[in-house]
This record gives C-alpha cells, structure tokens and sequence, in this order.
C-alpha cells in the first residue's frame, strides 16, 4: 500500500509541475494545481508544494511539447484492460482484411471498365447488324482484344456509362458516409464496416451476373451496382469508418501513424491490384475470375469483422452515444414539425460538426476544424481528380502506352507506400520517440502534425509545379515521386481533425469528412477533365498550373491553423464522466501563437 502511494504521489507531484510550468509561459491558462491537490487530499494523501522543482522542463515532465496545455488524459482503451489480447481492439486486426480488400478494389477497375467495354460493344454493334444488312457481325470475346469495339460510338457510351456510375456512387456515398459514421458511435464500428462491404459484395454479385448472362442482365444493372455501393457508403465509408476504429485504440501521438497503415493498404493495393488482376484473367481467361475473388475478399473482411477482429468502441461507450444522441433528438421536438423533417434531408446537415457551438468549443476549435478539412478535401480532391488527366496527358505528351503508364502508376504508387509504411512511422518515432509508459493526454493537433502537414503540401507542389514544366518522361516520373511523399499530409490530416473533438464524436467528424471526399469525387474530376479538354493542344500544361495553385491555397490555409486547441468537454456533462471521469483544463486558444 505504500508503494502504491509512493507512486500515486510521484505521478501528482509530476502533473503539478506541468501545470506550473505552463502557467509560467501563459498566466492565461488554468492553474492545475488546486485540482489535483483536492484529488490528492480526497484520497487521504498530502501533497507539498514547496517540494516541487519549478525549473524541470515541460517535455520532461509530460511527454508533450513545449507550450502544450495540460489537457484530458486519453483513455481509449480502459474498458478493455484485463482482458485477453484477442479480446483488445488494435489496428492491427484490421489491417491484413483491409489490404486484401483494398487489393481487390484496384484489380477490378480495368476489368470492370473493360467488361462495361465489352458489353456496350455488343449492344451497339448488334443494333447495327439489325439496322445494316451488310454490316459483318464480329463476336465480342470478353476478356480479349476486341478491335471491333474501337469506334467513336461505343468509347461515347462507355463515357457516358462511367459518368453516370461515378454519379450515382458518389452523391450516394455523400449522404450515406455522414450517417454511416454518426451511427458507428452508436452501435460500434465493426457492424458499420460490415455494411460498407455488404454494399461492395452487392455489386460484385451483380457485375458477375451481368458478365455470365448477358442476355438476362443488361449492362445497367451494373449501374443497381453503383447504387447499392453508394448507399452503403462505398470505399469512403469504409476508409472513414477504419480511421475511426483506429481512433478508438490509437493513442493521439501515434494516430498519423496508424492512419498512414491504411493509406498505404490503399495506395499498395491501387499499386498492385492491377498487376495481379492482369496475371489472374490471363491464366483463367476469364475476366469474371478477378470478380469473384473480389467477392471472396468482401466475404473474408465480413467474416473477419464478424468473428475475429474486437470490437473498438466498447458498450458503455456506445450506449453513452445513443444517450446524447437521444438528448440532441428531444432537443428539436416536435419530430412532426416540418422544419425539423426538412433539416433531416439537408445534405450538408453533417458538416455542422465542423462548426460547434455551445460549452467546449471556441473560435479557434471551429476555424481549426474548417481550415484543416478544407485542406484535407483539397488534397483528397486533386488526387481523385488528377488520375484520370495524368494517365490521358502522358499519352498525348510521351505517347506512352499501357505498359508505360501501369509503370509510371506502380513507380509513384510504390514511392506513396514507402513513404507511408515506413518514413512516416521513423520520423514520428525519432521526433515523439518512445511510446510513454504514462498515461496519454490528448493536446489536440500539435506542432509537429502542423509541419508534417504543410512540408506534405510544399512536397505535393513541387511534385506538380515539377508536371507542368517537364518535357521529358523521366522528368515527370520524378516528379511523381516527388509528389509521391506529400501522400504523408492526408493521414496526418485526419489524425488531427479526430484530436479535435471527444471520443463520441469521432465517427461524425469522419463521416462529415467523408461527406466532403465524396463531393470531391463527383466534383474534381469533373472540372479538372472538363479543364484539359478546352486548353489541350493550346496550353495543354494548364490543368497541372491549376492543380499547383491549388496546393498553393491549401498550404496558406494551414498556416492559420492553431496547434493545441480542441473541444472541451464540461465537467459536468455525462460524456465527460463516461469518457474518463476527469476535470479537463484547457488554456485559450487564442492565446496560442502560430507557429
């Protein structure tokens, strides 16, 4: 027993002399110290402040940097202590069903435009068989070269049937990411990612029976396909809903590293995806064979989910969501007001997280929160837009073929994976270093998040300002590589949007974010496409200037973004007490310098 107070006083003593040295630098924050003298004399103990070493470094003292507040100490994952290791959320359970399934979404999109390819060839040129008594029908082989289908008219329809299915996908998952997420605080984020995958499985049942019996399922029931993947969320769901269970059981000094894990899942199985898929058809010679290990991936994540990964949020946590969420319901009663109703389909309902008001929240929380995920669509926006350019603007400029451009998309694919799987965790590592046997607090987003943040930025606009003004091929791989490290900013971003607000709240912030990525989808594409097709020829270079400026604003934005700034949680609230049963002291934001 004497030990343990021994260690009880030593671990007081300690937070004290954070709190002192914090209150030297800024006069403005709370003094910690009457709190836990109180805590201490509650428990029987006493405490002496003259004993206490006014000059011992902040770093020292908390593991935190220099200036950083004393803030909530996180505790994600004290309701599974004592527990098996098999029992305990990781992000490591998910991380091998997510790879698979991740490889599995790369290797089907050349098949599936293909197999799209093949079945508006047929269409069209039986129409002109009926239409031309002496029109030659060729059979369309799927699976194999098909010059026949290299007409105006079906690239036309093929054109016309990808618009459609991004747009029905994308506006889809925009109102269902939102939701999807909300709900994953309050029934746990393992039953919400089955559902993303559910919506994904649906679609490779129906692209299978599409491809089997052509005659029965004409080619729009792929786009049933696109429709079911969008209302269950789609892959930014999924990716939403896996950064929120790596929230759950991530310390916050470690979050960027763990959401780069699965970034770089995404970007190795766009890497690989195809390669494999390529080597699969052809050893089959059947197309259909990458769709359904694409099925038998969804089932293994769906069986993983089900019966082997932990579940991260645990009941109490979960019930203590659905709790708030019934006090915000009986808040706008009542429910038949047509008002209300009408708020429940507004689209942009979500984003209101992104702009808190009420007891914990403050200017500088909600100018955090819009600058950050303003840079974090941006950057999300200019990778989903530029794809598609890159691979037309190669072929016009370099006249690289498919063999070319798969290079080109595995080199920089590959540098992205680098860069994520293991440069981000060592420099994380050498400036946070050794995990801390103390408990961690969580400061909100921090210095060296910020800078992470912008040199990925910087990083990403050399690597287009390097596009625009190359004239040779290796000039431009370079620059994709170059461009290649900024894939770093993307994890951190959303690492420092979830230190934002409290633990319950994490998958709305998410779905809020991934309400914006799905916007991005439908809209980026869209302008940067429509962009090159007025100024090729002409300025064919313009698309990639506007893609640089874009980083440009992006990087000025996160120069107004504040370091140790977060939602607090009242003392008194019952979120507060089921989070961690401890008294937040949070200093004013505004009393941070920009650093």
């Amino acid at each position: 027993m004497s030990s343990e107070t021994n260690l009880t006083d030593a671990a007081l003593e300690a937070d004290i002399r954070v709190e002192q040295s914090v209150h030297r630098r800024n006069p403005g924050i709370h003094n910690g110290e009457e709190t836990v003298r109180a805590a201490k004399g509650g428990a029987g103990g006493h405490i002496s402040s003259s004993s206490i070493d006014e000059e011992l470094p902040l770093l020292e003292a908390s593991g935190e940097e220099d200036g950083a507040p004393r803030e909530a100490l996180w505790s994600g994952m004290e309701d599974f202590e004592g527990l098996p290791w098999w029992k305990r959320p990781s992000v490591f359970w998910m991380l091998l069903p997510f790879l698979f399934s991740t490889i599995a979404f790369g290797g089907i999109a050349v098949p599936k435009l293909q197999l799209v390819l093949n079945l508006i060839c047929r269409e069209v040129l039986a129409d002109r068989s009926v239409n031309d008594p002496g029109f030659v029908l060729v059979p369309v082989v799927f699976g194999a070269e098909n010059p026949q289908c290299r007409v105006p008219e079906v690239q036309a329809r093929v054109a016309q049937f990808s618009l459609f299915g991004n747009l029905i996908s994308g506006i889809l998952s925009a109102i269902a990411s939102p939701k999807l997420g909300a709900l994953s605080d309050r029934y746990g984020r393992k039953r919400i990612i089955a559902i993303t995958n559910i919506g994904m499985l649906s679609g490779e049942i129906i692209t299978i029976f599409a491809a089997t019996y052509p005659e029965t399922f004409h080619v729009n029931w792929i786009l049933v396909g696109f429709f079911f993947d969008g209302i269950c969320g789609s892959f930014i769901a999924a990716m939403a809903l896996a950064h929120s269970y790596a929230t759950d059981c991530t310390p916050p000094y470690k979050r960027n590293v763990a959401f780069g894990y699965f970034h770089g899942c995404l970007f190795t199985g766009i890497a690989v995806g195809p390669i494999i898929a390529g080597y699969i058809i052809k050893a089959t010679g059947d197309v259909r064979s990458m769709f359904y290990i694409a099925l038998g991936s969804h089932i293994m994540f769906i069986l993983f989910l089900g019966f082997i990964i932990p579940e991260s949020l645990s009941k109490k946590r979960q019930q203590a969501a659905r709790e708030k969420h019934k006090r915000e319901k009986e808040r706008f009663a009542p429910a038949t007001d047509w008002i209300n109703q009408l708020r429940q389909f507004n689209l942009l309902e979500p984003l209101k997280i992104l702009f808190p008001k009420g007891p914990g929240s403050s200017p500088a929380v909600r100018r955090n929160l819009i600058l950050l995920s303003a840079v974090d669509t941006i950057m999300f926006g200019v990778g989903m837009g530029a794809i598609s350019v890159i691979i037309i603007y190669v072929d016009f400029m370099f006249g690289w073929g498919t063999f070319e451009a798969s290079k080109f998309v595995s080199i920089v694919n590959s540098c992205r994976v680098v860069c994520l799987l293991v440069i981000l965790p060592l420099i994380t590592r050498i400036v946070r270093g050794k995990a801390s046997t103390r408990p961690q607090r969580n400061t909100g987003s921090d210095n060296f998040e910020l800078y992470l943040i912008r040199t990925s930025i910087v990083f990403d606009t050399v690597g287009f300002l390097g596009y625009t003004l190359s004239r040779e091929g290796r000039w431009f791989i370079l620059s994709g590589a170059i461009a290649s490290i900024g894939g770093m900013g993307s994890p951190t971003l959303q690492s420092a949007l979830t230190k934002h607000v409290p633990p319950d709240q994490t998958g709305q912030l998410l779905g809020a974010t991934g309400l914006l990525h799905a916007l991005a989808r439908v809209i980026a594409p869209t302008i940067f496409n429509a962009l090159y097709s007025v100024t090729v020829g002409k300025f064919t270079q313009a698309v990639f200037v506007l893609l640089t400026a874009t980083f440009a604003v992006a990087f000025g934005f996160s120069l107004f973004v504040r370091p140790h700034v977060y939602i607090e949680v009242p003392e008194s609230s019952p979120e507060r007490e089921n989070e961690d049963g401890r008294v937040t002291e949070h200093s004013d934001a505004d009393d941070v310098p920009i650093i």
